[in-house]
């Protein structure tokens, strides 16, 4: 508490003695008969002196500044696209720097080269049609350059890859990363939102995972058998809004229940070998030293953006919209290390759009390896694919339908 009067009490004196000086100052100038609006030459010639200091001190510092952390402070780019990319923005910077130099030191420099000196008059120039073409047409040529350039990676980036790319997916949602590997056939298994379940969380399409979605459609707590029972018990008082809710769910239940059996009716069962050998990765997503990826974005519930701050890649997850990027790493992470000189570096996976309250926990470590590391890591990782349990098959799912007396479709 005595602490808390003493910091007030300083407070207090120091706004005190600051009035005072403002009130000496005051004083001071009526003594020399001149207002305080009033600049004196002596004070002009200082502050156009110091503002060829003040400029001296700002490039120096950034000179300095770039001379520590780097062109850019970004460090080396882990990717043959993210090359490309960095050598884009290294133009960018180029220009930009070239018109901070010029456009500051004019600045400064015509401050303290035309300070008011007295007698001399300032020129008052109307209008220059010459500078006024200079200054619209350089400008619109050199973003016109910068965005030709842009479009040309843009497309580099985002355009097929190549046969021989390894296929990875990578399913967003709030708030962690799921990486589906394409396995030994280099095939993604296709994917559906209806199927998703608490077994099949990315909506992977089988003929398993489609008997489990109708079994659990028409049995599971919730699910239409349940929905029924609840609107035909006539023991049970439903208020008008509870009953129009109820009906409502059942309706689309129904509804999707038909879709899935229309999937299920028309599936080809020789497809699911490409779902059956895919690998499911979380927390870590581990890729192969220049082996070419070509990755594709699935969101669960909102946007989300995935980026590689290493790789200088990104690109957003969108609901019911696939996108694709791609590259290739060159570095390995104990590369990596060597080449920041830091131990502990990782590689990272990040969301770069505000996707909810956890927004800033949703990250996932990359590893890159060398080839014969990756390869061991890919054997072991295919003994154990995407072999989920899954509810009962579709013979016991009639099994249970025939038992109960259910007439769902």
């Amino acid at each position: 508490m005595e602490s808390r009067l003493l910091i007030l009490l300083i407070v207090i004196v120091g706004a005190v003695a600051l009035a005072q000086l403002v009130r000496l100052y005051e004083l001071a100038s009526k003594m020399r008969k001149h207002g305080e609006h009033d600049i004196q030459d002596r004070d002009n010639f200082l502050n156009a002196r110091l503002m060829l200091v003040f400029n001296a001190f700002q490039f120096g510092g950034l000179i300095w500044l770039m001379l520590k952390y780097g062109w850019t402070g970004r460090g080396p780019a882990a990717s043959i696209e993210g090359e490309s990319t960095d050598w884009l923005l290294n133009l960018n910077f180029a220009i930009i720097l070239f018109v901070f130099f010029l456009t500051n030191f004019l600045l400064f420099f015509f401050a303290f080269k035309y300070v008011r000196k007295p007698g001399v008059k300032a020129t008052f120039l109307v209008h220059n049609n010459r500078l006024e073409l200079l200054w619209t047409s350089v400008p619109a040529v050199v973003l016109a350059v910068i965005i030709i350039l842009g479009l040309q990676t843009w497309n580099e980036i985002t355009a097929p890859s190549d046969k021989d790319a390894l296929k990875v997916e990578l399913y967003a949602q709030q708030f962690n990363w799921t990486a589906r590997y394409a396995g030994t056939d280099n095939i993604l298994g296709k994917t559906d939102y209806k199927l998703i379940l608490g077994s099949n969380e990315l909506g992977i399409v089988t003929a398993a995972t489609l008997d489990s979605s109708i079994y659990a459609m028409r049995y599971a707590d919730g699910g239409i058998l349940d929905l029924q029972k609840l609107l035909n018990n006539r023991d049970t008082v439903l208020t008008d809004s509870t009953l129009k809710v109820l009906q409502t769910n059942l309706g689309r239940k129904e509804r999707l229940l038909r879709l899935l059996n229309q999937m299920r009716a028309t599936h080809n069962t020789k497809d699911d070998v490409h779902s059956w050998n895919d690998i499911i990765q979380k927390d870590t997503l581990y890729l192969c030293k220049n082996k070419p990826y070509e990755f594709t974005f699935r969101s669960k519930d909102v946007i989300h953006s995935a980026y590689f701050p290493h790789f200088r890649q990104q690109m957003n997850a969108v609901p019911g919209y696939g996108t694709r990027l791609k590259f290739t790493p060159i570095y390995t992470t104990k590369e990596m290390r060597v080449k920041k000189n830091l131990p502990t570096f990782n590689y990272v996976l990040m969301c770069n759009k505000i996707c909810g309250g956890a927004h800033f926990g949703m990250k996932m470590m990359v590893v890159v390896l060398d080839e014969k590391e990756y390869n061991a890591w890919m054997r072991g990782k295919a003994l154990k694919n995407f072999k989920a349990t899954f509810l009962p098959s579709a013979t016991a799912t009639k099994e249970k339908a025939d038992s109960t007396g259910s007439k769902l479709m």
